[in-house]
């Protein structure tokens, strides 16, 4: 539940060091007195640094881009506060030999860090819980002190905290315990990718990702940014077309427009299309050969004309020259409307599937929100003789219940151990949660969970991680990413 907090000062630091907390990257600053556990105050991004050491030997050199972009931002006449924090614990650090580990764990340099130490013989380290203010306060640039009174009182409330509960229980530990940071070389991998990510929207991704593995950043998912895929919006309309709509082209045109999406959907979906035969007047539409053969006719407009399956029949024969072969491949009609009873009994006599244009666009925004989904040899399963929509809407929607179920696997392995504050669960412990979870489907055997969460382990997927035991009771998960379920 939120709460409200009534904040009437803030605690001036040094501007990167602002900023490293409201990234996530610390949960840390040092003030230059001790702070009371429970105060909370606004954070003032001030001009002000140790004046012991240049930057370049007071931060870390993976945190130097953020700290020459800090101050860069800062004017002469007003600061803008952007968050407010509550003093979690406030430790007080004076052996020479802690520092390296601070260090490890913060943004200063063990250089930095002893300087101080020297000239003040205390180091207060506070640990902050961060949150964002709903819209930045600008306030005039104040001269010095470490606590300022803000222009006007701010009543703030906690909804919307940097780092979720559990993730800073887990870095305040590691804090307080001087514990190494567990993955020192993403650190600076991400540190690797904080210019490329303005310009690059795959590092952009990149970086936000490492940053919630690594902790620095809330555990909400990250929406996967993806390619333009636009195209697959017109798979319907295109096939849909009518000489009225589309003044300007001919049917010819039309027609080719829908046979050039249409290929491109099946090749979205896996299958290696035959690009040496094009199709056009007297030729074959489709022609694919892996990962079975297939042969296809396209048709745009209103309806599909009852000589369709015939032209499929007589073109399929010509183009693969092997009437055997011809029985044996996958032969698919795809275009609009309700098939004529001649079209259907035709195509069921020959073994022709037909599709709508809009379970086509289905089929493709499948694969595109859910890559690799879409396994070709099942699919072949229904795509039955004659009218096949049906059939079709029915592994769509197995396929995202299957989604739906190991992305509530994901996030019951993700809540069990914030709750537990548990590195890992096992299978057997991991099996009577998910009973009593409210799954989206049937309960699933223990064999069957089994079998999905060590899916979701492999590396080709990594949602999981997994530490074999002795048996599959004793096989032990732990969370990596989220599986999240597209919108």
């Amino acid at each position: 539940m939120s709460y409200s907090v009534f904040v009437d000062t803030a605690l001036q630091l040094p501007a990167p060091d602002v900023e490293a907390l409201i990234e996530g990257r610390v949960i840390a600053a040092m003030p230059r007195i001790f702070i009371e556990p429970g105060r909370s105050f606004a954070l003032y991004p001030a001009n002000i640094s140790s004046n012991l050491l240049p930057q370049e030997q007071y931060y870390r050199s993976s945190f130097l881009p953020i700290t020459k972009t800090s101050f860069s931002q800062l004017t002469s006449e007003t600061i803008l506060i952007k968050a407010w924090a509550k003093c979690e614990f406030c430790q007080i650090l004076n052996d020479p030999e802690s520092l390296e580990a601070v260090s490890q764990l913060t943004v200063w340099t063990t250089e930095a860090l002893q300087q101080i130490l020297q000239q003040r013989r205390y180091i207060f380290l506070a640990h902050l819980r961060v949150y964002l203010l709903p819209q930045p306060l600008e306030m005039p640039v104040h001269p010095s002190g470490n606590f300022v009174s803000l222009p006007k009182s701010l009543t703030v409330t906690d909804s919307t905290p940097v780092l979720s509960e559990s993730i800073f229980a887990k870095r305040r530990q590691k804090l307080e315990k001087l514990e190494p940071p567990e993955h020192p070389e993403l650190e600076e991998l991400q540190s690797a990718l904080v210019h490329l990510s303005t310009t690059n929207p795959k590092a952009k991704q990149l970086d936000a990702e490492i940053k919630i593995f690594l902790g620095w950043s809330s555990d909400k998912p990250v929406k996967p940014i993806k390619p333009d895929l636009a195209w697959i919006k017109t798979i319907a309309a295109l096939g849909n077309r009518t000489k009225e709509l589309d003044t300007d082209k001919s049917n010819y045109q039309a027609g080719t427009d829908f046979e050039i999406v249409v290929r491109d959907s099946l090749e979205f979906l896996g299958f290696t299309i035959d690009y040496a035969h094009k199709g056009g007047a007297g030729g074959l539409d489709l022609l694919c050969s892996k990962p079975y053969p297939l042969v296809g006719e396209c048709k745009a407009g209103k309806k599909i004309p009852n000589d369709t399956a015939v032209q499929l029949l007589n073109l399929g024969t010509l183009r693969l020259k092997d009437a055997e072969m011809l029985k044996k491949a996958t032969k698919l009609i795809i275009g609009p409307g309700v098939p004529t009873t001649q079209l259907m009994d035709a195509a069921k006599v020959h073994g022709m599937a037909i599709m709508n244009p809009e379970t086509l666009e289905k089929l493709v925004k499948l694969q595109s929100n859910y890559p690799n989904s879409v396994d070709l040899f099942k699919l072949k399963e229904y795509l039955k003789p004659g009218q096949s929509d049906d059939e079709v809407a029915k592994y769509i929607e197995q396929v995202e219940q299957e989604i739906k179920v190991r992305s509530h696997l994901v996030q019951l392995v993700k809540d069990y151990l914030e709750k537990t504050q548990s590195q890992n669960v096992r299978f057997g412990e991991l099996y009577g949660v998910y009973a009593y979870s409210n799954p989206p489907q049937p309960l699933l055997s223990r064999k069957q969970l089994h079998e999905v969460t060590v899916e979701l382990s492999s590396p080709l997927t990594g949602y999981l991680g997994r530490e074999k035991g002795n048996d599959a009771e004793g096989d032990r998960f732990y969370f990596l990413r989220d599986l999240r379920l597209d919108d």
